[in-house]
């Protein structure tokens, strides 16, 4: 678990910050700094992801806001629903910066702990954005970038199983609460209780992904979960059409009752 932080073997990039607290002498005035510095680098992360894509692409190039259509949800499955894939890649890519950036701001911070504190608190603020009224979305994306970053082996165990669940159910929501039952699980086999603090923030994530999942987990119980399809039109585009349809119906010419009476004459 060390593929984000061995592109600097020698400690020179990451971790500056807890260096240069442990580097205090007086133990009281060390403490206070560390505590400070952990909720700076926890409020940067949380802002940082309360600006969510989904939401902001929304407003800004289509004129709408996502949480009015399809699922309500302010995530990239919505968009792609909602808008098809021209909003879903920008949205990805929004997410995906956002979450670079808190990584690597934990990480400069306090290495490896830093990381994982930073990539929490940013899946928080995008599933509580405290500039949209604490509504945002559910957080995968956001927690698929974090893990991407800081472990890519236990990444690609974890796509692979989202992918193999997706391509049999065509459920992204499922695919998304088995990933997140697997997470806890994978990080526990593949490095055992060596790496309690790991662990404790893969329960974490995993335990928010599947209750962020609850009314999914409802609607697949009833059949009525919508299935993930990339051939089919995007719900923007079928209103449109339909309000297309509804003006050309309005639009049909009628002669005036006047001219109707001349031709009689």
């Amino acid at each position: 678990m060390r593929y984000l932080f061995d592109l600097d073997p020698n400690n020179n990039f990451f971790g500056v910050l807890a260096k240069w607290i442990l580097n205090i002498e007086d133990q009281t005035v060390c403490n206070t700094v560390t505590i400070i510095c952990w909720v700076i680098c926890a409020i940067i992360a949380y802002l940082l992801g309360s600006l969510n894509s989904a939401i902001i692409i929304s407003r800004y190039k289509y004129k709408q806001d996502i949480r009015s259509f399809g699922s309500g949800n302010a995530g990239l499955t919505n968009m792609h629903r909602v808008y098809g894939k021209d909003g879903a890649v920008w949205t990805l890519v929004g997410d995906i910066a956002k979450q670079l950036l808190s990584v690597l701001i934990g990480s400069i911070m306090f290495a490896r702990m830093g990381a994982y504190l930073a990539g929490a608190f940013c899946m928080i603020g995008h599933i509580f954005p405290v500039y949209y009224r604490f509504k945002g979305g559910k957080g995968v994306l956001t927690a698929a970038t974090m893990i991407l970053l800081i472990d890519p082996m236990i990444f690609s165990v974890l796509i692979v199983i989202f992918a193999l669940v997706l391509l049999i159910t065509r459920y992204v929501s499922l695919s998304s609460i088995i990933a997140a039952l697997v997470y806890p699980a994978s990080i526990r086999i593949a490095y055992g209780m060596e790496h309690a603090f790991e662990l404790f923030f893969a329960l974490f994530v995993g335990v928010l992904v599947i209750y962020m999942h609850r009314s999914n987990l409802y609607r697949i119980f009833n059949n009525q979960e919508s299935k993930f399809s990339f051939r089919k039109k995007p719900e923007a585009k079928e209103i449109m059409d339909m309000e297309d349809k509804e003006n050309d119906d309005d639009t049909t010419f009628y002669p005036p009752a006047t001219e109707k009476k001349k031709k009689k004459k």
